[in-house]
């Protein structure tokens, strides 16, 4: 089984992949006249702005939603498999896909505000890839396609997200939690289902509630304690720097020079760790942005750009600076042999598969005892939030393709079993001990939606472009900008439509 899921891996997760990741960034950025630089103020701003209704959340709380998925294990064992598998070097293209991808996320989130709808049932706001795949070519000759296409990209992120990716964070939960207090992995598995089963019962509200608590909070702490390890370990800021970019151009006077044999696993593992990570293209990310109360969809599009940088140019360089800068880490072949180590004196005792033992060893060596406790609790706390929204668009998904049914028994009845089946698969990972294969799989999730939403966007991107250049020219005026989709030219936007209309009738719509 286990070289079955690595052929599939290896397939999916070709070159092709990675060229389609990075291409689509460097285009989206060069289209948008680089829309995550230029309005990078505009971009943290906005992300306070704004209050949730009835019906949708707060611009906050939707970027809470989006960093719950996008901050998860990818952020601490995924970093280390990075620089594990594709040396430091991997780090600098875990920020070059950051910097690119936030153009992409800025694309994708923006159509899935464009093209979201009301749940008839909760009135929740719902959207995403699936949504716009469908919408935006409805009216014309490709509907057909496209509607089979959206149906398809539902099926894979449903499997995806109850079943190919919630193992990835349980088992790192259980690996963590029995690496600091030794706890059996049952006990964590059932504490793990308990409070999964309190939060993803209560729906989108609650899910966003406790994203908009539980992921600040994480963050800021987690970050904090890198700085504390940069303090202790400032002789190492300028060392670090120059390991990651030597490792990542090759070049000779690395201090481990095997790394620069080793730069197209650094562009691989980068890239595709990065992906893992701040999930840009991969299509999770408008999800959470079609749940914002907003007036017009460049707004929430700006902000899910701004959670790239969150995720990868914040957390993930926090992680892989504890990583480096104590020496935690050893890099190896694609044969498993280690052919560069850190400095570190404990070095010689960490495991040789790269996870979450690395950063729990390296913060330990700077705070004794705390360290792997620290780590521990980090994990439990991103990873959970990870697996909520998980479940989230999942739940999203199952209502698009089980919405074509038209029955309520079978959206109840396929809503239960999907809680019941993420929480199984969240209890078998914990107890997974086999992380090759759980990440593996979770790979094979990331790529497969990846393929489908990026082909797509890259197809379905003018709306984006229009919206920007509308968003632009209503700043200009010194306006808070509205969305009218008649004027800017976009069709079937049905929400946006209805919402105008009421507008335009005096009727008070909300704000955001």
């Amino acid at each position: 089984m286990s070289a079955v899921i690595e052929w599939i891996n290896g397939i999916i997760w070709s070159s092709w992949l990675v060229y389609l990741c990075l291409g689509a960034g460097v285009y989206f950025t060069i289209r948008s006249r680089a829309v995550q630089i230029r309005k990078v103020k505009t971009i943290f701003t906005q992300m306070f702005r704004g209050k949730s209704s009835e019906d949708g959340v707060s611009s906050f709380q939707a970027l809470s939603m989006s960093l719950a998925g996008r901050v998860g294990v990818g952020n601490i064992a995924g970093v280390a498999t990075a620089i594990g598998f594709g040396g430091p070097g991997a780090v600098v293209w875990m920020w070059i896909s950051a910097l690119l991808g936030a153009s992409t996320s800025y694309v994708e989130s923006t159509l899935g505000q464009t093209y979201k709808e009301k749940d008839p049932k909760t009135g929740e706001y719902r959207g995403g890839p699936a949504f716009y795949l469908e919408k935006a070519y409805e009216l014309t000759r490709f509907g057909k396609f496209f509607k089979v296409y959206g149906f398809v990209f539902a099926a894979v992120t449903v499997l995806a997200m109850s079943f190919l990716l919630p193992g990835v964070q349980s088992r790192a939960i259980g690996g963590a939690v029995t690496n600091a207090w030794n706890l059996p992995t049952w006990v964590t598995a059932l504490a793990l289902v308990v409070i999964m089963a309190f939060i993803v019962i209560g729906g989108v509200k609650r899910i966003a509630h406790f994203a908009s608590l539980a992921v600040p909070f994480m963050a800021v702490i987690y970050i904090l304690a890198a700085i504390a390890v940069t303090f202790i370990n400032a002789d190492q800021i300028v060392p670090v720097l120059q390991l990651i970019f030597t490792s990542a151009l090759g070049i000779d006077s690395a201090p481990d020079a095997a790394f620069g044999g080793i730069i197209g696993l650094a562009v691989q593992w980068g890239v595709q760790r990065g992906i893992y990570s701040n999930e840009a293209g991969q299509g999770t990310g408008p999800h959470a942005a079609a749940a914002a109360e907003v007036s017009h969809p460049t707004k929430q599009g700006l902000v899910q750009a701004g959670s790239v940088y969150i995720d990868t140019l914040f957390v993930c360089s926090a992680t892989a600076f504890m990583i480096l800068s104590t020496g935690m880490y050893r890099v190896l072949s694609p044969e498993g042999e280690i052919i560069g180590s850190g400095r570190g004196q404990l070095v010689e005792a960490l495991e040789t598969t790269p996870g979450e033992g690395w950063p729990q060893s390296g913060l330990d060596t700077m705070l004794p005892g705390i360290g792997a406790s620290f780590i521990a609790v980090s994990i439990f706390l991103f990873a959970l939030t990870t697996i909520v929204a998980y479940y989230y668009m999942a739940e999203t998904n199952l209502v698009y393709l089980l919405g074509k049914l038209k029955n309520p028994v079978f959206l109840t009845i396929g809503t239960r079993a999907l809680q019941v089946l993420i929480l199984i698969a969240v209890a078998i990972g914990v107890m997974n001990d086999n992380p090759s294969d759980a990440w593996a799989l979770g790979d094979i999730g990331v790529g497969a939606m990846a393929w489908l939403n990026i082909v797509g966007i890259l197809i379905l991107q003018q709306p984006a472009f229009k919206l920007l250049r509308d968003f632009e020219r209503q700043q200009k005026l010194g306006l808070d900008p509205e969305f009218d989709p008649q004027a800017v030219g976009i069709k079937n936007a049905t929400f946006w439509e209805e919402r105008w209309a009421k507008m335009k009738a005096g009727e008070h719509v909300p704000q955001g």
